[in-house]
């Protein structure tokens, strides 16, 4: 029997994998080339379409906890993202393009994959079925999952930042260096004094946004992780100061020691931020600055930052409508449908927030599908990892007020004891959760049944 994944995103990348792996031919649908999103640029799988980071390395940190655990699962998106890493200081970040072109190759050649270009209009009526189609589902199938499921989607607005040529910038302005010149210095950072951050603050708060739908604007909202640029700067003229524009822990190192007294004053009042895209560093990611300004306003306002006045935006900032499904009324935590229990889906489709949380869920779904055509029962993992918490949050929460959720600390089980460094706490948080998950993995060495 062949399971179908419908969606080449993240998670359906990932599910797609751990089916293969486990022996099972799969069919993997994707419509791109021949149908289209407002956010999608290329053909490849599993294209990163808004930042190209997956969030904190450390383990102590709540994402970087999540990539461990995915590391010790065998996640074939987290190990392409440690094959393919960029400098990004502290963050996992990737080279974008050789990132899904090398997954979408790697995929295509696995012998029980097979990868059907088309547009999936209709859940499939039988068989064990994998639901990975993101936020950006196709009408058609979005809407026959509406009929199926009988509930109105979710949604919020989502957005992406502009992408710099490297040559473009003026290195003689912008700086490389890390905050508190911990690990690689990895950003190129502009800074800016008192009066340029003010007049960058009142041109932003006057730009002119591109339109969004009336109907749109009813019904979705933004999600407070990713604020568009323009939003945060209507909140205050210190908002962005405390946000991405943040200058604490960053100083040109040209100017001598940041520790002397004389320097003091030679602090920035403000930074902005640019993540190296690729790994020769031609491209640079403008941190934060995820916006729906009109693209004619971008190249205007942005320029105004010192060290892009001549900068050559290779993409602009856009912004698109997620919508999510309400999962607590309708998925088990195994991420099974109530209604059918073939019938599985993972991925911000069932508001999980972020890359890594996406993989997550495409290795719960995928592993659940390849064993329920094998006989075996489907599998959840321990409420103290992160992994198991997220999906326990998004399956159990409630029903009236479910929001999309990124892999945070807050979701895990209580220690049982106070500590009260919050770097201590998380440490243990970390090394509970890993344990656990190598317990529950030898558990299923014991049985034989293993597919991971």
């Amino acid at each position: 029997m062949k399971i179908h994944v419908i969606g080449g995103g993240l998670a359906g990348t990932e599910a797609a994998w751990q089916i293969a792996q486990a022996g099972v031919s799969v069919v993997l649908h994707e419509m791109r080339p021949v149908g289209r999103s407002p956010a999608h640029h290329s053909d490849a799988l599993a294209e990163l379409v808004c930042s190209n980071s997956f969030g904190a390395m450390a383990s102590d940190r709540a994402a970087g906890l999540l990539h461990t655990e995915l590391r010790q699962l065998n996640s074939i998106i987290i190990q392409k993202a440690d094959q393919h890493a960029v400098p990004a200081g502290g963050a996992l970040a990737v080279d974008r393009g050789v990132f899904s072109d090398d997954l979408t190759q790697t995929l295509s050649q696995h012998p029980h994959i097979t990868l059907q270009r088309e547009e999936v209009s209709a859940i499939p009526p039988e068989g064990v079925v994998v639901l990975t189609t993101g936020p950006l589902t196709s009408p058609a199938l979005a809407e026959d999952l509406q009929r199926f499921t009988g509930l109105d989607y979710m949604s919020f607005f989502d957005a992406a930042s502009p992408i710099v040529v490297g040559d473009s910038i003026n290195q003689d302005i912008a700086f490389l260096a890390s905050r508190y010149d911990k690990g690689e210095a990895a950003y190129l950072n502009c800074p800016m004094n008192r009066e340029q951050y003010l007049h960058f603050w009142q041109e932003l708060c006057g730009a002119e946004q591109a339109p969004v739908k009336d109907f749109e604007r009813e019904t979705a909202k933004f999600f407070e992780g990713c604020l568009p640029i323009e939003e945060l700067a209507q909140r205050g003229e210190d908002t962005m100061r405390y946000g991405p524009l943040k200058p604490v822990g960053l100083f040109d190192g040209r100017l001598g020691d940041f520790k002397a007294p004389e320097n003091q004053d030679k602090r920035p009042y403000g930074v902005v931020q640019l993540r190296q895209e690729d790994k020769a560093g031609q491209l640079w990611n403008m941190v934060g600055f995820q916006t729906n300004l009109r693209w004619g306003e971008q190249k205007r306002v942005f320029r105004l930052i010192p060290g892009l006045e001549k900068a050559e935006f290779v993409r602009m900032g856009v912004m698109h409508r997620n919508t999510f499904i309400n999962s607590p009324e309708l998925l088990k935590p195994t991420l099974q449908f109530k209604q059918r229990s073939s019938l599985l889906a993972a991925g911000q489709l069932v508001g999980t927030e972020g890359y890594t949380a996406a993989a997550a869920g495409g290795w719960l779904a995928g592993t659940n599908a390849a064993r329920l055509v094998l006989g075996l029962d489907p599998v959840i993992l321990p409420p103290t990892t992160m992994m198991g918490a997220l999906l326990e949050f998004i399956t159990s929460a409630s029903p009236k007020h479910f929001q999309p959720m990124p892999p945070n600390f807050g979701i895990l089980p209580p220690l049982g004891h106070k500590i009260r460094g919050k770097r201590e706490r998380y440490g243990v948080y970390r090394d509970r959760a890993l344990a656990d998950l190598e317990q529950w993995k030898q558990t299923f060495k014991r049985d034989g049944v293993a597919l991971f």
